[in-house]
C-alpha cells in the first residue's frame, strides 16, 4: 500500500518497537454521517440529571466467541434475562429522567438474538427515546434485517473490526469469515445511509496493526472510528494492555489523524486522549470555546458513571460495562434514583474524591481518567488511571 511521505507516523516502544507509517485518505467526507447522540448536556462537565448514554445488554446470546468479550457471551440466552414486560418497564423508568431522554444503545451479546427486539425498539419509539444498535456480524445481520431496523428507527449501528485482514480479525472473533461479513455489513449500512461506528480493540497485540486498520476504515464510509483501550475484565483478562508510553504515542498519532480524517476519531476507556487534544489545540491557537465545539470537545467529561450507565442482561445496574460494580437492579430499584443518588454514581461524578495523580490533575474535569481501569488494576475506582503517564501541574482544573 502506498503512503504519503508526510503522513503521521505511529512510533511504538518496548518489545513491539517499530515505526509504522500511517497512510493518507481519500478526499471528501461521507455525507449524512452525523451522530444523533448528545441531547443530554452536562453542567460544568457533570452529567448529574441524566446519563447521555444508557447501554442495555439485552442478552448474553451471541454467535461469536470473541477472545476479549466483556460479557463472556454464550450461544443461547442466559437464564435470568429481563423479560419483555420487564424491558418495557425499564423503558418507562428511563423516561423518568425527563427530556431530553438518554440515548439507549441496545447491545449484548448480540441484540439480534433477542426474540422481542422489535417490541423493545417499538417501545422506545413510542416513548420518544432514541436508540442505536450494536449487533454482531453474523448471518442474522442481513441487508433486509438492517433495512427493517432502520425503518423501525435505529439512528446508528456499531460494528467491530479488530484487525486489518481476516486472519487478524477472525482470530479475535473466534469464527472464520467474520471479517468479510463485517466489511459487507458496513457496506449495507452505507447503502442505506445508516451511520456506522467501527470499534477497534487496542492491545499490545493489535497496536502495530492500527495504521493498516485506519487505511481500511477510509474505504468504509463510516461516521466514527472508536478505539477501545483494553480493560482486563471478562475474557479480556488474559490479554495485554499497551504500555503507558505507547498509549501516549498512540494518542498523539490519533490526534494528528483527526485533523484530516473523513470521519470522527474517539477513544473509549482512554480519556487521557482529551488531554493530548486540548494541549495540541491550545498550541494551535484554538480558544476554549472552539475546543469545546470539536468532536473530542463534545465528549468532555463523559466517562464511567458520568454520562454513562449500563444495564446488564439480568437488570443489574453498573456505571459502565467495564466497571462491574453493582449499584442495584431494575427489578427492584429505580434507575433514575440509582443514577442520581447511589453513592457509587455520586462519587464517580465528584472529581474532588479522585485520588493520586488523577485527583491532582488539571485535566480532571474534562478527562477524569478511566475509572474502569483504575478499578480493574487497583480495586478502587477512584484511584488514578494506570495507563496515563502524565504528571499533573495542579494549576487549576481544565
Amino acid at each position: 500500500m502506498n503512503h504519503r511521505p508526510d503522513a503521521p507516523t505511529l512510533t511504538l516502544d518496548g518489545p513491539l518497537a517499530a515505526t509504522v507509517p500511517a497512510g493518507g485518505h481519500p478526499s471528501g467526507h461521507p455525507s449524512g454521517a452525523v451522530s444523533p447522540v448528545g441531547s443530554v448536556k452536562p453542567e460544568g462537565y457533570v452529567f448529574s440529571r441524566a446519563p447521555m448514554l444508557v447501554y442495555w445488554e439485552t442478552t448474553l446470546a451471541c454467535g461469536l466467541a470473541c477472545t476479549h468479550c466483556r460479557a463472556t457471551a454464550m450461544p443461547d440466552p442466559g437464564p435470568n434475562e429481563l423479560s419483555t414486560k420487564e424491558g418495557l418497564a425499564l423503558l418507562d423508568q428511563i423516561t423518568g429522567f425527563g427530556q431530553p431522554y438518554p440515548h439507549i444503545v441496545f447491545t449484548g451479546g448480540d441484540p439480534l438474538r433477542r426474540a422481542d427486539l422489535q417490541t423493545l425498539m417499538d417501545g422506545a419509539n413510542a416513548r420518544g427515546i432514541g436508540f442505536s444498535l450494536a449487533p454482531a456480524a453474523t448471518p442474522e445481520l442481513t441487508p433486509e434485517r438492517l433495512a427493517s431496523l432502520q425503518a423501525t428507527g435505529i439512528q446508528a449501528i456499531s460494528l467491530s473490526i479488530d484487525g486489518s485482514d481476516a486472519q487478524r480479525h477472525d482470530t479475535f472473533r473466534g469464527v472464520p469469515g467474520t471479517f468479510d461479513y463485517t466489511v459487507r455489513a458496513a457496506g449495507w449500512a452505507r447503502d442505506l445511509n445508516l451511520p456506522v461506528q467501527v470499534n477497534t480493540l487496542v492491545t499490545a497485540e493489535t497496536l502495530p496493526d492500527l495504521p493498516a486498520v485506519y487505511e481500511l476504515m477510509l474505504g468504509l464510509g463510516i461516521m466514527r472510528w472508536s478505539l477501545f483501550y483494553l480493560i482486563t475484565v471478562g475474557r479480556g483478562s488474559s490479554m495485554s494492555e499497551v504500555s503507558p508510553g505507547d498509549s501516549e504515542r498512540l494518542n498523539h498519532w490519533l490526534y494528528e489523524l483527526s485533523k484530516t480524517s473523513p470521519f470522527a476519531i474517539k477513544t473509549t476507556e482512554a480519556t487521557h486522549y482529551r488531554r493530548v487534544a486540548i494541549r495540541e489545540m491550545t498550541l494551535e491557537g484554538l480558544s476554549d470555546e472552539a475546543i469545546a465545539a470539536t468532536p473530542v470537545g463534545r465528549g468532555f467529561g463523559v466517562r464511567d458513571g458520568n454520562g454513562i450507565m449500563f444495564i446488564a442482561h439480568d437488570g443489574s445496574v453498573n456505571p459502565s460495562g467495564f466497571l462491574p460494580v453493582d449499584t442495584g437492579n431494575v427489578r427492584t430499584d429505580n434507575v433514575v434514583s440509582l443514577y442520581r443518588e447511589h453513592p457509587v454514581f455520586v462519587s464517580l461524578r465528584d472529581v474532588s474524591m479522585y485520588k493520586g495523580r488523577c485527583g491532582r490533575c488539571e485535566f480532571v474535569l474534562t478527562c477524569g481518567g478511566s475509572r474502569a481501569r483504575a478499578f480493574a488494576q487497583t480495586g478502587d475506582f477512584l484511584e488514578s488511571d494506570p495507563l496515563c503517564p502524565y504528571v499533573p501541574h495542579a494549576n487549576g482544573a481544565i
